[in-house]
């Protein structure tokens, strides 16, 4: 039975390692028909996703915090399968072996509930560019993790955006229905599909996106800024 282990790595950068060592050890049986990246990529993921819940939800630690991951698993009918009682972490911070293990068995016994669950992201509408495009923060809790713009086209629009935790994914053109004057209800409604159903990716390439629509939002604030300015001045002659 294969197993999948991170090494010793900062925090921060689990989600890549995972994803890279899994699509490393299953390279032969992706030649061989065996199963698909696409596959590899969900599976890489859902385990992310358990870990992001163990190390940052439950351990609080922090992006560098050094942890080391080891899990067994098998690959059945085109899938990998994680066994996850065979999960051991290892963090090096100030918190004992003793707690960061039982939280590991904690989250182990729960593990078809945890991985049921949709992942509750929110979204913080940040503004309106001049083309009309809506552009919102996405978050978990208080945090940002990402962040979409929403281009809207007669009654349904086009999302394109990414987030980073709990595990990197990438929205490359999501579509929503929505009816006139609610749109921002809409993408609230929408946004934990929309992610459930993105595409996995590594995290360069999430924080590429992002910061490309971060620099689209600081254009427009200036640009907003600047017409503020005029509009005062304009006030003040005219008073």
């Amino acid at each position: 039975m294969p197993t999948l282990s991170t090494g010793l790595i900062i925090a921060g950068a689990y989600a890549d390692k995972v994803r890279r060592t899994l699509f490393a050890q299953l390279r032969d049986k992706i030649k061989q028909g065996e199963i698909t990246p696409q596959e590899i990529a969900k599976a890489a993921g859902e385990l992310n996703r358990v870990l992001y819940y163990i190390l940052v939800e439950k351990m609080k630690t922090d992006k560098g915090d050094v942890v080391r991951a080891r899990i067994d698993y098998e690959v059945e009918d085109g899938r990998v399968k994680w066994k996850y009682d065979t999960l051991r972490l290892e963090v090096f911070k100030r918190i004992p072996d003793e707690e960061v293990a039982s939280k590991v068995e904690e989250i182990v016994s729960r593990i078809e509930e945890i991985l049921s669950r949709a992942v509750q992201y929110t979204v913080e509408k940040v503004l309106t560019t001049k083309l009309g495009d809506h552009i919102y923060w996405v978050k978990l809790g208080e945090k940002r993790v990402g962040v979409i713009i929403v281009t809207p086209l007669d009654g349904a629009a086009i999302v394109r955006g990414a987030v980073l935790e709990p595990s990197p994914v990438v929205i490359d053109r999501g579509r929503i229905e929505y009816k006139e004057g609610e749109i921002d209800q809409a993408v609230s409604r929408e946004i934990v599909e929309m992610l459930r159903v993105g595409r996995h990716a590594e995290s360069s390439e999430v924080e590429d996106i992002i910061k490309d629509i971060e620099a689209l939002i600081k254009v427009e604030m200036e640009a907003k800024g600047r017409e503020a300015e005029r509009v005062e001045a304009w006030s003040r002659e005219e008073s």
